[in-house]
């Protein structure tokens, strides 16, 4: 039996944004060369739901998150064998980044799905959806922008949804959209929720909207 040949990433300078190049916040409009709608998604992974979507909806603009070294690599070589302008993503980490380069009231979605759960009660506190990390979140969005949410973690989800009502005054409760990716009985089409669904977890999402002064 042959080896399993290793796919070889290539690094595609269009697609990647690089922490040390970015001064102050960052302006949307330069970076994608456009005024447009700009969703952002925490958690990218190898980069899945931004391919599909950005082809699905090539008048918004995407931006991914991603810690994990090995899977920025590989989002960025999908998204760029794809040749999606409309598609960039740093390695950062996601409060952080979001804290000191994203301007207020710039985004019209955050897309969230399947954060690190932290399971032991311990590693709590490393929870991406807490509620100072929410509010930085919520400040960043437009009035009217939305947050959607997915995981497969029971506890955590309540957790979420405890987080989100404390922020009440800031958000309501919508209807979950389905991304364009989600294929027939999946929400969000990730390859996380495709791993989930064959071991027969259940998956829970929700959707938040900003309020319009």
């Amino acid at each position: 039996m042959n080896p399993k040949v290793r796919k070889e990433l290539k690094d595609y300078t269009n697609v990647g944004l690089f922490l040390e190049n970015l001064q102050g916040k960052i302006d949307f409009a330069q970076i994608f060369g456009r005024w447009g709608s700009v969703h952002i998604e925490i958690g990218s992974g190898k980069g899945t739901f931004l391919v599909s979507q950005a082809a699905a909806q090539p008048q918004v603009d995407f931006l991914g998150i991603e810690w994990a070294r090995k899977y920025y690599r590989y989002a960025v070589d999908r998204i760029g064998r794809r040749g999606l302008p409309n598609v960039r993503i740093v390695r950062a980490d996601a409060p952080a980044f979001l804290r000191d380069f994203v301007p207020a009231e710039s985004v019209d979605c955050f897309h969230i799905y399947f954060p690190d759960p932290w399971p032991k009660k311990r590693h709590h506190k490393r929870r991406l959806l807490q509620s100072s990390h929410l509010e930085i979140i919520v400040q960043r969005l437009k009035p009217g922008g939305q947050i959607r949410l997915a995981t497969d973690h029971e506890e955590y989800f309540q957790q979420m949804l405890a987080v989100a009502k404390a922020c009440g005054s800031w958000i309501d409760p919508i209807e979950f959209e389905r991304p364009a990716g989600a294929r027939d009985g999946e929400c969000t089409g990730t390859n996380y929720e495709r791993k989930y669904v064959k071991e027969s977890r259940a998956i829970h999402t929700a959707a938040f909207r900003k309020r319009i002064p």
